[in-house]
């Protein structure tokens, strides 16, 4: 089965008014959807645009695993166990908030920061937070969160160019930039398709393309 979510069809939040723009493709604060709580493990997918100068000031989180992925620009991230990065395209950034942990999120630039940010239910709640940043991750080389049963797969197509997805029980497929085809449907930056059960698929770039893809154990 594959169900597809559009662009548009996402939660608009956010506050716009002191630069944050957010798009949520499940159920948010406010966006209380109880169809739409979670797919696998994944708990958020958030689109965030925050103009310069704007961001999240410090606010806690505990049990979950936050996977960020920058699109454009630069995101300044602090925590209270003591990180302080800057994260740059093709950068992947992972804080584990195990028992509780705070954190910043800024964008501290002079251009406006685009960025996916994907929250994970772990297998087993507590222990102590984490954080973990990886430079410029290849397409060859998935980022494996066993605390989450999940890997994360980057593909960067050219036009015409063939990726095959895994074959696993869940997968999700966020497109960040461009066009992909996925089982004959055409899908453009912010679309993501749901899959459960399929196997031998594969994204064919219709235009030159980014995308995410969550491998999960279950649904």
């Amino acid at each position: 089965m594959i169900r597809i979510q559009r662009a548009g069809e996402r939660y608009a939040g956010g506050d716009p008014g002191t630069g944050i723009d957010t798009r949520h493709a499940f159920s948010f604060g406010r966006f209380y959807d109880p169809d739409n709580l979670r797919f696998g493990a994944l708990l958020a997918c958030n689109e965030e645009r925050l103009a310069p100068g704007a961001g999240f000031d410090e606010h806690p989180h505990s049990h979950t695993e936050i996977v960020t992925w920058v699109v454009e620009g630069e995101l300044t991230h602090r925590d209270s166990a003591g990180h302080a990065t800057v994260v740059r395209p093709g950068d992947l950034q992972h804080l584990s908030a195990a028992a509780g942990v705070r954190h910043v999120e800024r964008n501290d630039g002079d251009v406006p920061l685009v960025f996916v940010q994907m929250w994970l239910a772990p297998l087993e709640a507590g222990g102590d937070p984490s954080y973990e940043i990886v430079r410029g991750i290849a397409d060859a080389t998935p980022y494996a969160l066993p605390a989450a049963g999940a890997m994360l797969h980057v593909r960067r197509l050219e036009p015409g160019e063939r990726a095959g997805l895994p074959d696993a029980d869940t997968l999700y497929v966020h497109v960040v930039r461009g066009t992909v085809r996925l089982a004959g449907e055409e899908l453009a930056a912010g679309d993501a398709a749901r899959v459960e059960g399929e196997k031998d698929l594969a994204l064919l770039a219709t235009g030159e393309a980014e995308v995410l893809v969550w491998e999960m154990r279950g649904a």
